[in-house]
């Protein structure tokens, strides 16, 4: 199968869950509970996951999926994959139980231990990103798309910062060099704020705290192929599926290449141990 037609199905289930989603977001018939990891999982995110599930593995039976809401195989099995979908099925999902409506599907395709496929379907906020390697990446509203690109940076202008509205601004400012001036803009689910970066709306996002690889795999295509990057805290490349965990240390999502980011960022070691 082509990958014009593997982003084909990426899209259609993205748009397919989030219907599902967007259901028991309106009508609030959901359930909420904490994970082992203290973090929230909803009927919703189950429901959502089952869509996905049901999608893919009809369409492209040949593919493995690798699921937030779904225990992942251990590394000797999962390892020798040369591709597979990698899903988060509400990201966003304590913004999803506040009501802010910023949340969104994931779907990535990682082929060769790199996202080739990103697509991030926002159902409240009717808004689909997506792209492919070498194919850029684009916007649709409306059913109307347009590509996209990190903003341009004159060396002048102050940076623009993402942030969650439930972060502590003090957390993200130890990290800035007051060298620079920066602005900060708060929008809910990690993969939203990415995408912010790929149109142009912000220049970074600084992510201190848990998160997995599904939380990065489909915005980390959307972000390059709209010029710009992610790495972790040290600046070093964030890799899939290379682990026994799933788990990603603190990233940077970062803009325009012409920002001079090492200056900009100061590099931090995570306080997590990953294998």
């Amino acid at each position: 199968m082509d990958s014009e037609k593997l982003l084909s199905i990426a899209i259609e289930s993205a748009k397919k869950a989030g219907i599902e989603v967007a259901k028991h977001y309106k009508q609030g018939d959901y359930t909420a509970e904490m994970k082992a990891d203290n973090s929230p999982v909803t009927s919703a995110d189950i429901a959502a996951n089952d869509v996905l599930m049901d999608q893919l593995k009809t369409l492209t039976p040949d593919i493995p999926v690798i699921s937030e809401e779904v225990g992942a195989l251990p590394l000797a099995e999962r390892g020798k994959w040369s591709r597979y979908w990698l899903l988060d099925p509400i990201d966003g999902t304590g913004e999803f139980i506040i009501g802010s409506g910023d949340f969104a599907v994931n779907i990535a395709l990682v082929e060769n231990g790199w996202p080739s496929i990103g697509v991030i379907h926002a159902p409240d906020h009717q808004l689909t990103y997506y792209a492919q390697n070498n194919l850029g990446a684009y916007k649709e509203n409306n059913l109307a798309s347009h590509r996209i690109h990190v903003a341009e940076y004159d060396g002048e202008r102050r940076i623009k910062v993402a942030i969650s509205r439930r972060q502590d601004i003090n957390l993200m400012g130890q990290y800035l060099n007051d060298e620079f001036s920066y602005d900060h803009i708060a929008l809910g689910s990690c993969s939203l704020k990415n995408c912010l970066i790929a149109e142009g709306g912000a220049d970074c996002y600084l992510r201190v705290g848990p998160t997995g690889e599904w939380d990065t795999g489909a915005s980390h295509c959307i972000i390059e192929q709209a010029g710009g990057s992610i790495i972790d805290s040290e600046f070093n490349p964030l890799t899939y599926n290379q682990r026994t965990t799933l788990m990603q240390p603190d990233f940077l999502s970062l803009g325009n290449k012409a920002i001079p980011w090492q200056h900009a960022i100061k590099p931090h070691r995570t306080s997590r141990s990953l294998g």
